[in-house]
C-alpha cells in the first residue's frame, strides 16, 4: 500500500512538472511592442513589493497577475524567454511589456531596445 501511494504522488509530481511551460489555451495572448528596463532601476521596489533584480526573468504588465508566467517572443527572430510579472507597467505607449534586462537579452533586443512580440500566459 505504502508503494502505490508513493507511486501515486511521484506521477502527481511528473504531470504538475509536464504542464510547466505549457501555454493556456483561455489565458492572455497579445501582439504588440516590448521594452526592457535595468540598471536605472536595478534594487527600487517594484509595485509588487520585491526589489527589481535587473539580472532575473521577470517582467512588468499592467493588468495581469503578479506571480503570473508568461512566454514573450521576439517576432523578429522567433526566440523567447518565460518571465514572471512583478511589476506594472510599461507606461510607454504602445508597449504591451516591460522586460528585465536579462530577459531582452535572452530573446537578443538589447541593440533594439524596442521589439515586436507575442505574449501568452503560461497554465498553473
Amino acid at each position: 500500500m505504502p508503494r502505490c501511494v508513493l507511486l501515486l504522488a511521484l506521477f502527481a509530481l511528473l504531470a504538475g512538472c509536464a504542464s510547466q511551460g505549457q501555454v493556456d489555451p483561455h489565458g492572455y495572448r497579445a501582439e504588440g511592442q516590448a521594452s526592457y528596463y535595468g540598471a536605472r532601476h536595478h534594487g527600487k521596489k517594484t509595485a509588487s513589493g520585491e526589489r527589481f533584480d535587473q539580472h532575473a526573468l521577470t517582467a512588468a504588465h499592467r493588468s495581469l497577475p503578479f506571480g503570473s508566467k508568461v512566454r514573450v517572443t521576439n517576432l523578429r527572430n522567433d526566440k523567447s524567454v518565460v518571465v514572471r510579472i512583478n511589476d506594472r507597467g510599461p507606461y510607454a505607449r504602445g508597449r504591451i511589456i516591460d522586460l528585465s534586462r536579462q530577459a531582452a537579452e535572452q530573446i537578443d533586443m538589447l541593440r533594439a531596445g524596442v521589439v515586436p512580440v507575442r505574449v501568452q500566459q503560461l497554465g498553473e
